[in-house]
């Protein structure tokens, strides 16, 4: 895969951002997504041979539109300056936990897990790791999951959610709005031999984290 061109396009984009500049270079925004979903078809094949869940997903199943929607928003630029693709059960629409992957200049990274679950989700989640956060703070302080990931990240309630306790000894887990964890890494990486599998291993790291999370909303 042609990773530079990506970064070359995102980086054009990011500087024209405009419905007559991308009109003007099509061929070059069609070629560029080409090679991202070609990455994303090699990643959807390597990770499910580790996780079976995924068998069957395509890159449209996973991949996000390059267009934005303005409608709500005080900033109408028309694209993103980003590719993102949620290799996720069921694909990107899914509630589930999913192996995330960002290209974007300076700000490039993958991830893992379930960005702000909403209502039930979110309740099933936190049932899920106060059942069982003994297994949770296993996964989390794994030492190839603390040395790739760090941990959760993402904001925190102030106060104890409704119907836990703030003495509760899992509080710090139970707070937080997002069940995801985060690797950044930097644009260089990608000339470099071997990054596919840099990006496989690491979202191997990311299967007991997901499929515990996954188990809670079954």
């Amino acid at each position: 895969m042609n990773y530079d061109l990506i970064f070359d396009f995102l980086k054009k984009l990011d500087e024209n951002n405009s419905r007559e500049w991308m009109a003007e270079n099509k061929p070059f925004y069609q070629e560029a997504k080409s090679e991202f979903e070609a990455l994303v078809q090699h990643l959807i094949q390597s990770i499910s041979q580790f996780d079976k869940s995924i068998i069957g997903l395509t890159p449209k199943d996973c991949t996000f539109r390059i267009h934005r929607d303005i409608r709500f928003s005080k900033n109408k630029l028309p694209y993103k300056n980003n590719f993102g693709a949620a290799i996720t059960p069921g694909g990107k629409k899914s509630p589930k936990a999913t192996y995330y992957l960002h290209f974007q200049p300076g700000q490039s990274f993958l991830a893992g897990g379930i960005y702000m679950p909403q209502g039930e989700i979110l309740k099933k989640i936190r049932q899920e790791i106060d059942y069982n956060a003994n297994e949770f703070r296993k996964i989390l302080n794994d030492p190839d999951f603390q040395k790739e990931f760090g941990g959760l990240t993402g904001e925190q309630l102030k106060r104890a959610p409704k119907d836990y306790s703030p003495d509760d000894p899992n509080i710090d887990l139970l707070k937080y709005k997002s069940y995801i964890t985060m690797h950044n890494f930097d644009e260089q990486v990608t000339t470099q031999s071997g990054f596919d599998e840099y990006l496989i291993e690491r979202f191997k790291i990311l299967l007991p984290f997901n499929q515990f999370l996954n188990r809670s909303l079954e």
